[in-house]
């Protein structure tokens, strides 16, 4: 049978942005919802392979329904600006992925899928199956319609056998069992005081809603469900008519008008470029489709030189390109490309002259890999990645790979060094219409340098100290094991969540959620809750942080210093959206503080020697100083000036109230209100934050 496949567009990317931590592009368009509803419809269309696929929307203006009965869908909160704006983004990729869209003022996009489920079931050989969010498509299920649920976990196929061994009558039902339930999602009324479980005894005794009210008053029936149903019968009637959905919409006309197109692999491209998905770029093999964009069409020819040949053929060169390799390093003048594999030392004068100006990827690592080979080179004149990161903190790679496509449009390697000026002239041009030179040359390329300093010095941590306090911890380990033994009744693996499950669950007979096909969950948060009814729950989550205490940090770090006791982190400048540094291999900005066992840890980090001492200083509220700074605000400043607590001077201005009226949870909102709008926070984010209303936000 030909296969038709029809998809809520509204369904599924409200629940693809609720579902997805707000992301977006370095032009500031949010993309979650996009990235989400393309990477679940993609997924069904592989499954599929329908012959036939259209994507619904709402049309945003009133709907029969609405003119029907005013309160329909009345109160519903307004969609989110972070969502609003990825609708005509959402149209334009399920175009470009080969999808008809399809969207009729008056009606809704339910309305839509039932009329192509309806023109499938006349077609004789076709199959509908309808993606979409919302349960109030399963009453089109029938033996030519399929609906695919999605849900927060998986998506759920309904048939019509599926469909009736989880609610008990036929999908052809469903919508009377609505009649006489309602939906308060959708402000339809239904009948006062029945429920879903009512409904749905009630229309599987009687069979329809027609049948239900011809029998009234029922003798089956109490008194008082009579009375509910008779009073009722009007809002029941209009409840149905406002739940059922419409089957002869007049678009699509026919299937012919939603044929499948395929991926239009050039609309794809432009579009997963624009929004920064190259997962996607890479899963529809797009790459062909790359267009270069001042960059060489072809790779170009890498010739080995020695110094003496490197020399020469720069010699003229004021902007070179350098990129490091794993053969050593990269050299072009825009027109050829070298690559030298000799001793680093022997080009310090080329590196080191003032005729050059050397552009690379990455020069703190260019820094430290000079500096192994004898090579104190400080003086990289522009660096791509830190220039992207400027342009655009937020995104969320800054790899060579994705900045050429991003930016020239074209598929590079790592070692393509034929890109990089062309990569630099278009960063540039861009970092200079911003106005943002200062702070990439006189912030961020200075910056490089001192943090290359900083990981090839190290931090020196007592390596003796830290084995002592790593045997201390293991003794300790062992008597929480001791006594979650006593406790258990015998010995088990505590590290193992289906053991430990088996214990407290089926042993002890602990209080438990519904056991799963992987066994019982025995998570921090479980435990938690778990506290008051034993005391080997204190046990296991004192075992277990002791236990991640010794492997992450005592063994950790000393598997992570050097032979002379010192540990060379790795500080990522372009880590967070927010200027702040992030440290890995190992992380040394999340060295434990909370618990008396973790903050042992920072005791062990010591200064190389006794001619040095450790300082460490902290700006005092440097982003709302920043703020009140560039922003000139009055009360802001004043309240610097004035040595004011500033939440506090905020939570008085929000909430009007007095500075002595200022409770800590009033602080801790107006703390929130501060540093989210320094970040540019929405009412939506804001209110998901606080847990408040959005009108609250």
């Amino acid at each position: 049978m030909k296969k038709v496949l029809a998809i809520d567009g509204n369904s599924i990317l409200n629940r693809a942005f609720y579902g997805i931590k707000l992301l977006s592009n370095r032009k500031g368009v949010y993309t979650n919802a996009v990235y989400g509803m393309v990477n679940i419809v993609t997924r069904q269309i592989e499954q599929l392979a329908p012959d036939y696929c259209a994507v619904a929307f709402d049309v945003r203006k009133p709907t029969f329904r609405h003119k029907m009965y005013d309160e329909y869908k009345a109160g519903r909160h307004e969609t989110p600006p972070e969502l609003l704006m990825q609708f005509p983004i959402a149209k334009q990729c399920m175009e470009a992925l080969g999808l008809v869209t399809v969207e009729l003022e008056g009606y809704e996009a339910d309305d839509i899928l039932g009329t192509v489920a309806a023109l499938a079931g006349r077609d004789g050989d076709c199959h509908a199956y309808l993606l979409t969010g919302d349960r109030d498509s399963l009453q089109l299920i029938s033996d030519h319609t399929t609906v695919l649920l999605a849900t927060n976990q998986d998506t759920v196929n309904f048939d019509s056998a599926a469909f009736r061994e989880k609610y008990g009558v036929d999908a052809s039902q469903f919508v009377d069992v609505k009649a006489l339930m309602g939906d308060s999602s959708d402000h339809i009324p239904g009948v006062p005081g029945i429920g879903e479980k009512t409904a749905l005894k009630l229309i599987s005794e009687f069979g329809s809603l027609d049948a239900l009210y011809d029998a009234l008053p029922a003798k089956s029936l109490t008194a008082l469900t009579n009375q509910k149903l008779e009073n009722g019968r009007e809002s029941a009637y209009l409840s149905r008519t406002l739940s059922r959905i419409v089957t002869d919409v007049p678009v699509p006309a026919s299937l012919e008008d939603i044929v499948y197109r395929g991926v239009d692999k050039e609309r794809a491209y432009e579009l997963f470029t624009d929004l920064e998905f190259s997962a996607f770029v890479k899963r529809f093999a797009l790459e062909e489709q790359t267009k270069t964009c001042g960059a060489a069409e072809e790779k170009a020819e890498i010739v080995s030189v020695d110094a003496a040949a490197l020399r020469e053929a720069l010699a003229d060169t004021e902007l070179v390109a350098v990129l490091m390799t794993e053969n050593g390093l990269r050299f072009s003048d825009g027109c050829r490309c070298f690559e030298y594999s000799a001793e680093l030392s022997e080009i310090s004068d080329i590196l080191m002259s003032d005729k050059h100006k050397f552009v690379c990827y990455d020069c703190k690592s260019l820094y430290k890999a000079l500096s192994a080979g004898g090579v104190d080179f400080r003086g990289a004149y522009h660096d791509v990645m830190l220039g992207a990161y400027v342009l655009n903190p937020a995104e969320s790679s800054f790899s060579f790979e994705r900045l050429c496509a991003a930016y020239l449009g074209v598929n590079a390697e790592r070692e393509d060094i034929q890109y990089l000026l062309a990569l630099y002239e278009t960063i540039m041009e861009k970092i200079e219409q911003n106005g943002q030179q200062d702070l990439l040359y006189r912030i961020e390329m200075p910056l490089a340098a001192v943090l290359a300093d900083m990981e090839i010095c190290g931090c020196r941590v007592d390596m003796d100290g830290l084995a002592d306090y790593g045997q201390k911890l293991l003794t300790l380990e062992e008597q929480y094991k001791e006594r979650i033994y006593y406790h258990a009744g015998g010995e088990f693996n505590v590290n193992s969540p289906k053991q430990l499950g088996e214990v407290l669950f089926d042993r002890l007979m602990l209080p438990t959620a519904k056991k799963t096909k992987n066994g019982y969950s025995t998570n921090a948060e479980i435990l938690e809750k778990l506290r008051p009814y034993h005391p080997i729950i204190d046990d296991i989550l004192d075992y277990r942080q002791v236990a991640k205490l010794r492997g992450t940090y005592a063994e950790g770090l000393t598997q992570a210093a050097d032979e002379n006791g010192k540990i060379h982190t790795c500080f990522k400048q372009t880590g967070t959206a927010t200027g702040r540094l992030s440290s890995s291999e190992p992380n040394l900005q999340n060295i434990p503080i909370k618990t008396e066992l973790g903050r042992e840890f920072r005791r062990f980090f010591t200064a190389s020697n006794d001619e040095y001492v450790l300082i460490d200083a902290d700006y005092s509220q440097i982003e709302l100083r920043l703020l009140a700074a560039i922003s000139e605000d009055d009360a802001m400043t004043e309240a610097f000036l004035t040595g004011v607590d500033i939440h506090t001077s905020t939570a008085c201005r929000v909430f009007g109230v007095s500075a002595d009226e200022v409770t800590t949870e009033l602080r801790k909102r107006a703390k929130a209100v501060n540093f989210g709008i320094v970040y540019g926070i929405g009412d939506f984010s804001l209110a998901t934050d606080l847990g408040i209303s959005r009108v609250d936000a």
